[in-house]
């Protein structure tokens, strides 16, 4: 996928560019009998609705479960455990902070327990978000391969994908670190700048992937294709997020109250840090992150197609790509 021409940038070099095509209307696709739809994949080749962009994602998870929904799975159930194995050592300082009396204890105990406890808890969150961090950078450089492939409808193995995507991961590893350290600066400081700095780099993956370009292009390109279209892509992403919320309510609910009925639904904070109560935990997480964090990555790659043909014409080279000569 990476030699189709559609995913390079306008300014690199020895590619032919295009001049934009702006749909009619704002930010509307082009309404019908426009001239003819070219669907060689999982959207049609024009700027696209929000809700095609939405049910792009899922068709590609329908169209290659094996890839997507395989990888999603084995990626969930490696970091999940990894995470679970890692926060056992700290459990009894969870549980201690969890059910600490201040009434029985004098505050210097009151005040080194919570010292314990905090540092405990602090330690084992840190280490368990280090591999769910790596798993998750690891899904979304892959899922938008596949989805790459996909928009024209070609079929790809997890070999293709991988060869694709292997030269990538470390960049990808670093743009995410990086854009993780400048949105929680913004969150510091205030919430409005995280959250504006969230929405302005969240192409980053998919220009970094598909364009093959460094980091700090990477950023460029995100930012430049985010310009002048920032609520539109709030809105997808507060959409996504929203979506994936519910997805992983519903699945994580009946582990719950299987974890809840495994503790005779007792009002003990320790009973819900047992071992069996957080296995539940874990095989709901598990279950709920194979559906979430392919459908968000695979939404924040289309979102990128959709603002390069909106922005870039890039419909015009997809079009060709797909052996369609363009309209």
């Amino acid at each position: 996928m990476s030699e189709t021409p559609g995913w390079s940038s306008p300014d690199q070099p020895n590619q032919p560019q295009q001049p934009p095509q702006p749909p009619p209307g704002y930010y509307a696709p082009p309404p019908p009998g426009a001239g003819p739809t070219i669907k060689p994949g999982v959207i049609p080749l024009r700027p696209l609705a929000v809700g095609e962009i939405v049910d792009g994602a899922i068709t590609t998870m329908r169209r290659y479960p094996k890839l997507i929904i395989g990888a999603a799975a084995v990626v969930a159930a490696i970091t999940q455990i990894i995470g679970l194995l890692v926060q056992l050592p700290f459990l009894n300082d969870v549980t201690a902070l969890a059910t600490l009396d201040p009434n029985a204890m004098t505050d210097e105990q009151i005040v080194e327990q919570l010292q314990s406890s905090v540092t405990g808890l602090l330690g084992g969150t840190l280490l368990g978000i280090l591999p769910v961090l790596f798993g998750t950078v690891f899904l979304s450089g892959f899922v938008t391969v596949v989805v790459g492939h996909a928009v024209l409808g070609e079929p790809v193995t997890f070999a293709q994908a991988w060869e694709e995507f292997k030269p990538r991961l470390l960049p990808l590893v670093g743009a995410t670190l990086l854009s993780g350290v400048l949105i929680t600066v913004g969150l510091v400081f205030c919430l409005i700048p995280g959250v504006y700095l969230y929405v302005l780099f969240a192409l980053v993956t998919p220009a970094l992937v598909l364009e093959r370009c460094g980091v700090g292009t990477a950023f460029g390109r995100s930012r430049t294709l985010v310009n002048g279209a920032w609520w539109r892509t709030f809105g997808v992403l507060l959409l996504t997020i929203v979506i994936s919320m519910v997805i992983s309510w519903i699945v994580s609910l009946p582990f719950g109250i299987l974890g809840a009925a495994a503790t005779g639904f007792s009002a003990d904070p320790a009973a819900a840090l047992s071992i069996g109560s957080l296995l539940l935990s874990t095989v709901g997480a598990i279950i709920a992150s194979t559906i979430t964090l392919p459908f968000s990555a695979a939404v924040t790659v289309l979102l990128y197609v959709d603002r390069r043909m909106r922005a870039e014409g890039m419909d015009i080279e997809l079009q060709r790509a797909a052996g369609h000569g363009g309209l």
